[in-house]
């Protein structure tokens, strides 16, 4: 069956106080929505890519893979109001009817071949793959009363992507109405009455959010 990768990339880089959406901000010389692109081509050179953004930043973006010579295939679809919007933008774009579609954050360059990989076999067997790590540091649960107690950090995982799926489990869940409780596709396909199957993923595989994340991703990346 076909594979599909779609990349929302819709950030606008409110916490990195920049006017510059952090999508485009420069790794090594490259924006970052390139590197995490160049991820999935790495991976196969027939995972069929689909990149979500927002329809005022087609311009700037084009620009910039004329001034890096990107010219690794893709499709430019337009963002949504809200993520899970997004993603049913990119979800209509795909024409077959059979296959697995991982999603993405383009704010994650440092995604790996061998969790991509994972994250399609582990769909394939159990019809949705969701990454994640374990939590490192200690817990608490704090309440709007200000109180507060330990919680097993065990019990708790912390989400990324790829996150991963059957295509017509995907059509099916997103066919609803949207819902603020919609944090990620896994709550979307959960809604659906599907299980999620989780896998490991990787703690370098961070998702670019403040100026140190950038750091991070530049060693990382090297």
């Amino acid at each position: 069956m076909e594979e599909f990768v779609i990349i929302v990339a819709g950030g606008k880089g409110t916490r990195m106080k920049s006017e510059v959406p952090k999508q485009f901000f420069l790794i090594n010389g490259m924006p970052v929505l390139m590197h995490t692109i160049q991820a999935f081509r790495k991976y196969s050179a027939k995972i069929s890519i689909i990149l979500v953004l927002p329809e005022d930043q087609f311009d700037f973006w084009n620009n910039l893979c004329q001034e890096h010579s990107f010219d690794i295939e893709y499709a430019l679809v337009k963002g949504g109001e809200t993520r899970f919007h997004s993603v049913k933008n990119g979800l209509a774009s795909i024409s077959v009817t059979d296959g697995f579609v991982a999603v993405h954050d383009g704010v994650r360059p440092v995604i790996n071949k061998e969790i991509i990989e994972s994250s399609f076999l582990a769909a394939q067997e159990f019809g949705t793959a969701v990454t994640c790590v374990n939590l490192k540091d200690s817990i608490r649960f704090a309440d709007q009363n200000g109180s507060n107690k330990a919680m097993e950090r065990t019990d708790f995982r912390l989400i990324q992507t790829p996150q991963t799926f059957r295509l017509e489990w995907m059509r099916k869940a997103f066919s609803v109405d949207y819902n603020a409780g919609f944090t990620d596709c896994a709550s979307v396909l959960e809604a659906s009455g599907y299980s999620i199957h989780l896998i490991e993923g990787a703690y370098e595989n961070i998702k670019i959010t403040t100026p140190e994340d950038l750091v991070w991703a530049e060693i990382f990346l090297k």
